[in-house]
């Protein structure tokens, strides 16, 4: 596999090992505290973890009709929502059952793992030069796990929202995952903000200081952005 395929795929496998080495560390109290996404307990963002995991399983064996061409990249792949969400939607409000059916947090844990591992594995095998389809997109493989080291960065920032002290997403996955976020936005963020915080505000987990606002200056009318 050419070095350019094997490094794309070794970063996924990276943030998302973190991330779920983040959750196996977890103690039962963790998982009542609040996550980083609104309305969300940190059993909930879990619950959501597996889901994700199953989409990825999904999606890699889901091949796109033949000679169908990519209609979205790693980047495109994302879309912008018009506001935050509250954890009233359908789905979002079925997770948080969901989560709370585990009962205990090992079970949730246990199911991450196990769900979690075996979407890393089909990550590594797969050849990302294959086109695939979800949720009426088609994309290579490539860029389908390029864009979830977004997802999972962004998650692992979620996860420790309310964690002081936490470890948390490998440097290398924030970095790129600035980058697609200032792709996303048409605009860089300003230098001053570091990688984490570049994405806290860019995604509205964290509302700007009076400073920064004005630091961001036109592109402030642009963030926070609302990624789904």
């Amino acid at each position: 596999m050419p070095p350019r395929y094997r490094a794309g795929v070794d970063l996924f496998s990276r943030t998302w090992a973190a991330l779920r080495t983040a959750v196996a560390g977890l103690s039962d109290e963790d998982f009542a505290r609040p996550s980083g996404c609104r309305g969300w307990l940190v059993r909930d963002l879990v619950c959501h973890l597996v889901i994700d995991a199953q989409d990825v399983l999904i999606t890699l064996v889901t091949p796109a009709e033949p000679g169908a061409e990519p209609t979205v990249d790693a980047v495109t792949y994302w879309s912008v929502a018009d506001a935050a969400p509250t954890g009233d939607d359908p789905l979002d409000a079925l997770i948080v059952r969901l989560a709370a059916a585990y009962e205990k947090p090992a079970l949730l844990q246990y199911h991450l793992d196990d769900v979690g591992s075996a979407a890393g594995r089909a990550a590594e095998l797969a050849d990302r030069r294959l086109r695939v389809t979800t949720q009426d997109q088609v994309l290579t493989v490539g860029d389908y796990l390029d864009a979830y080291v977004l997802e999972w960065t962004l998650h692992h920032l979620d996860l420790i929202a309310r964690l002081p002290g936490s470890e948390g997403p490998p440097a290398e996955g924030v970095a790129r995952s600035r980058a697609m976020l200032e792709r996303i936005a048409g605009a860089p963020v300003p230098s001053s903000f570091s990688d984490t915080e570049a994405l806290l505000v860019g995604t509205g987990r964290r509302a700007p200081t009076v400073a920064e606002q004005a630091e961001l200056g036109a592109l402030g009318s642009t963030l926070p952005l609302f990624l789904g």
